[in-house]
């Protein structure tokens, strides 16, 4: 059995995006084997970080792969890595068994473009695998509840990061 301390985080981003009315970026977790039995699966954007990729370009990346989004603006990044850490259960097999949980770096992005830029299911010019299989502008507020559980202190230090954007008209 693989011990959870002999296991490192996956380097990885967060991606919050905003639309004109304050409202994030949602999606609805396609074909996970973190997430098969759990009724949360609702995230947002985020993925790895390359070897030797800078956080940012990674997020700009990784959401262009995940949703086809590319009319965003930098608004914040939080000011610390956020870490979590899988149940035991899926330590060994969550995370292709590679990595006991994440280490994120968390950006916040406004989005420019029309809802129709989103492509879920051929996202990346049709170049990526399909990650989300349902999509929606949910209040940031309201996204912790919407998580799988383990993930769920992350996300409310991301609402806390980012409470301000959403305050501002």
């Amino acid at each position: 059995m693989v011990s959870r301390e002999d296991l490192p985080y996956r380097d990885c981003v967060g991606i919050c995006v905003l639309n004109k009315d304050n409202k994030v970026w949602i999606g609805d977790r396609y074909g996970s084997t973190e997430l098969a039995s759990s009724p949360f699966t609702w995230q947002m954007p985020q993925g790895g970080i390359d070897k030797g990729e800078d956080p940012l370009t990674a997020a700009t990346r990784e959401l262009f792969e995940e949703t086809s989004i590319k009319s965003i603006s930098l608004l914040s990044e939080a000011g610390d890595w956020l870490y979590y850490d899988l149940p035991d259960d899926l330590i060994g097999t969550g995370l292709k068994g590679k990595f006991r949980g994440q280490r994120q770096r968390w950006f916040a992005f406004r989005f420019e473009g029309d809802d129709s830029e989103v492509n879920i299911l051929n996202p990346g010019d049709g170049k990526q695998h399909q990650e989300f299989q349902d999509w929606r502008w949910e209040d940031l507020s309201k996204v912790p509840e919407l998580v799988i559980p383990f993930k769920r202190d992350v996300y409310e230090q991301v609402v806390a990061a980012f409470s301000d954007l959403v305050s501002k008209p």
